[in-house]
């Protein structure tokens, strides 16, 4: 009886994760792409602040504030800040030398909130629009003019396309595929079934006086974004997924890097599920769906490739023990299918013909390690994790095959 009662329960739940996962994929695959139309020629311009929180950063920092300045927006309704943290005194130099505004900080244990909220405190109010950048991040050079847009649309909380950088191993193949799977369920899927859009940490925008003050309350060390998008979706303000507003962002190269990142995401997911539980089940109450689905669906959810794993393995032990077992095999092996069919969706043809089998090396590894971290969460998500950063150029064929 305890057996069957266990057997039932874990299949219901990965079950259910498949089936949440699937429904925002197919979302996502019907939803027609935004038109974006062209500016009028005497559109408002929004003032813009880019922040930049840098830490230790200095072997790409010049090379992203640089980058900036081709934004097809002009020049004189957008800054680009540097948050120096721990920065050397010669990159410094040379980002003001620039013309790039820098404001320095040190703190005894440094998180993105503090830096971007030291920023707040001296840029003073002359801006309408905040975007938050990480220091590895180049902007498409449409980028402002398409945030504006949105902006002057009345979109307050705006969140970018996050797309990979470069594509050079395995693990950054993995992670540029998770990318294109996390923007295509969570963001786009999302918005087409009227939810609002997760953020993902970078390619932000917001108001600027909403973000100063949301700012303000948040103290997080890891996962400061999934507090931001509760305090947003809290305000009243859900979040819209621009698709054609693309940011590129470094992909990790090895085991190592993937593991420290992956530690720090998968603690703070954890951490806060248990953090917003309570309240996420009042918001739903009250009729809030925003809210429980960013505090309650999205943290519940297995990582995926831990749900990948662990629906594989239930499925072939169910083959092998299926005279045992209350739910036939033929039950697990439905849910290990459209569990594909759900992470194969938001995927361009160009992956299937020319990264498939790059993937497929280095994902025995990946899962690998995401099951073991499962095991050394402890502390994680109260220890800030820094993932070194080295690439200047893009090179991404997957981006220019998913927009044909």
């Amino acid at each position: 009886m305890l057996l069957h009662l266990t057997e039932i329960l874990l299949f219901a739940y990965l079950a259910s994760c498949v089936l949440y996962n699937l429904i925002l994929s197919v979302a996502g695959r019907l939803a027609r792409k935004k038109k974006t139309t062209e500016l009028a020629a005497d559109a408002n311009y929004a003032r813009i602040a880019i922040l930049v929180p840098a830490y230790k950063e200095d072997a790409i920092i010049l090379s992203t504030a640089r980058s900036y300045a081709k934004q097809l927006y002009p020049a004189s309704r957008f800054d680009t800040v540097v948050v120096a943290d721990s920065l050397e005194s010669a990159t410094i130099r040379q980002l003001r030398q620039e013309g790039i505004r820098v404001v320095e900080v040190s703190f005894d244990k440094s998180t993105k909130a503090k830096s971007l909220n030291a920023a707040f405190e001296q840029l003073g109010d002359d801006y309408d629009l905040a975007l938050i950048c990480d220091a590895d991040n180049v902007l498409e050079e449409s980028f402002l003019l398409r945030i504006n847009q949105a902006y002057q649309e009345g979109h307050y909380a705006i969140q970018g396309c996050r797309v990979a950088k470069n594509m050079d191993s395995p693990f950054a193949v993995l992670d540029a595929v998770n990318e294109i799977v996390a923007n295509h369920l969570y963001r786009k899927g999302a918005n087409a079934l009227g939810l609002s859009s997760s953020v993902i940490g970078s390619g932000m925008a917001f108001h600027y006086p909403l973000a100063k003050s949301i700012l303000k309350e948040i103290q997080a060390t890891g996962g400061f974004d999934k507090v931001l998008q509760l305090l947003l979706i809290e305000k009243g303000y859900p979040v819209y997924y621009l698709e054609d507003a693309c940011i590129y962002d470094e992909k990790v190269e090895n085991p190592e890097a993937f593991r420290n990142q992956r530690k720090r995401w998968v603690s703070s997911q954890f951490v806060y599920l248990r953090t917003f539980w309570g309240k996420g089940w009042q918001q739903l109450w009250k009729g809030n769906l925003n809210y429980f689905n960013l505090a309650i669906c999205q943290n519940i959810l297995l990582p995926r490739m831990i749900l990948l794993a662990g629906i594989l393995f239930c499925t072939v032990l169910a083959f092998l023990l299926q005279g045992f077992l209350w739910i036939p095999a033929w039950g697990w092996a439905g849910v290990f299918l459209l569990n594909i069919i759900s992470l194969l969706l938001p995927l361009p043809r160009l992956f299937f013909t020319r990264y498939f089998f790059t993937a497929l090396s280095g994902l025995p590894k990946a899962v690998w390690i995401m099951v073991s971290l499962m095991f050394r969460l402890k502390g994680a998500n109260n220890t800030f994790i820094h993932t070194k950063h080295t690439k200047t150029e893009i090179d991404n064929p997957l981006l220019d095959a998913a927009r044909k």
